[in-house]
């Protein structure tokens, strides 16, 4: 039987960290940032911690 593939457009959106949680780069930071305050925009540029049940789905896109 052949090895399982992860999804490989999953995995470019998705990074794990030490603990097992997976993070992900918010959204909203392409265009129009011009009218966002600067307060807004150093809050988007940080990455986010996946909730629960999207963790879930996608440990098994990831194999994990």
């Amino acid at each position: 039987m052949p090895k399982m593939k992860s999804n490989s457009a999953a995995s470019k959106r998705v990074r794990r960290t030490g603990t097992g949680k997976l993070m992900q780069a918010g959204s909203a930071m392409r265009h129009n940032l011009e009218h966002k305050s600067a307060r807004k925009r150093r809050a988007l540029k940080a990455d986010q911690v996946l909730a629960g049940p999207q963790t879930k789905k996608l440990n098994r896109m990831l194999s994990k």
